[in-house]
């Protein structure tokens, strides 16, 4: 930090000397400060013109982003129609969220589309190309790779509401590294987890972090595709603890209760042997044998077990359906009663990726 009071003083005077002026008339080029999703507003950008003037209604690229200005303000909130050179101002009307550094510049809209479709092009091909190299890797497979030897780095995507949040994830995370894996941030930034979020994470066979964002509905599907891992939090300190639980084999398994059915109990038998058996009729979906069942009585569930039986008449059945009669047997409860309801399920381990794709919500939040 020494010396930058000297610094700015000469780049002052040789901007003097040589007569270095911004033209205004110019079409606006200049830098992106910060970008982010905005509730109600979509991807936001704050950009700095450095040459010409930006006006409502300017189609410009930003790295690989396309965008009509649809509105600007300035560093007040106040709205503002144009922006001239040296002028700080947050747009609306991108169509993605650019990262900050990112060159923007202003053309016409055929221009801009085209470079940008090229740019986008690029990217895809780019990640297309390494999938076939890529071994993807999950948090919870995370530790018995390492006791293996199977893993020396563990690449990570960063997607971040805001570009600060991308910044200290960017710094921190490295940072968690240890003797047996190299944790490697290999892209970044800001807004929804997107498809090419997902095939750069597949090519390299990296873990996502979604820091206080979601994926979108097609890049979920993808996810579950391709298996790749998304983890979200909105707190930092969880991010670095999730990591280190992998990396140490504490991390807990994603468990997902999936509904089958449910029945009313109709009547009750005394079974020697057995213990008590439900008469009941079955009003939705099925009831399956050694599956879990819950006991709900008068809207509170009273007890939690399986089914370890399940008849049809005299017969045995390995599950019945809707409309039909049977009897079950709820294993080490005979205290059923009519009118209770049981509730039929099962809980299935899910991956990461499966979770996140399965619920619409990405994994890493329990």
């Amino acid at each position: 930090k020494k010396g930058i009071e000297k610094l700015l003083e000469i780049l002052l005077l040789v901007a003097d000397l040589r007569e270095l002026k911004a033209n205004p008339d110019a079409p606006a080029t200049g830098t992106v400060l910060e970008s982010r999703v905005d509730k109600g507003r979509g991807p936001v950008a704050t950009v700095l013109v450095q040459n010409g003037t930006l006006r409502s209604g300017d189609f410009f690229i930003c790295g690989a982003v396309f965008g009509k200005v649809r509105a600007m303000f300035d560093d007040r909130g106040r709205p503002v129609k144009e922006a001239p050179p040296s002028t700080p101002v947050e747009v609306l009307g991108l169509q993605g969220v650019p990262e900050a550094g990112d060159h923007f510049s202003v053309t016409d809209e055929a221009k801009a589309r085209h470079i940008v479709d090229y740019r986008q092009s690029k990217q895809r091909d780019a990640a297309l190309l390494a999938r076939s190299t890529g071994a993807r890797i999950t948090l919870d497979q995370l530790h018995e790779q390492l006791k293996a030897g199977e893993v020396k780095e563990l690449p990570i995507v960063i997607k971040a509401d805001v570009q600060g949040s991308v910044e200290v994830l960017s710094e921190m995370l490295p940072k968690l590294s240890t003797d047996q894996v190299k944790l490697k941030i290999i892209g970044s930034g800001v807004g929804a987890v997107s498809e090419n979020d997902i095939l750069l994470a597949s090519a390299s066979g990296a873990i996502i972090i979604a820091f206080g964002v979601r994926p979108e509905r097609k890049a979920a599907e993808l996810a579950q595709q391709e298996k790749v891992d998304i983890r979200t939090h909105n707190i930092i300190y969880e991010v670095s603890d999730e990591l280190k639980k992998a990396m140490e084999g504490l991390l807990e398994p994603v468990f997902q209760e999936n509904y089958l059915g449910r029945a009313e109990v109709r009547n009750t038998f005394r079974v020697k042997g057995s213990g008590t058996v439900a008469g009941c009729y079955v009003v939705d979906g099925i009831l399956k044998r050694e599956a879990q069942v819950r006991v709900v009585r008068d809207g509170a569930v009273v007890y939690t077990s399986k089914l370890n039986s399940l008849k049809r008449f005299k017969d045995d059945a390995g599950e019945v359906r809707t409309g039909f009669e049977c009897g079950a047997g709820i294993a080490n409860f005979n205290d059923v009663k009519v009118g209770d309801i049981l509730e039929c399920f099962n809980v299935q381990k899910l991956s990461a990726a499966e979770a996140a794709a399965q619920s619409g919500v990405p994994a890493g939040k329990k």
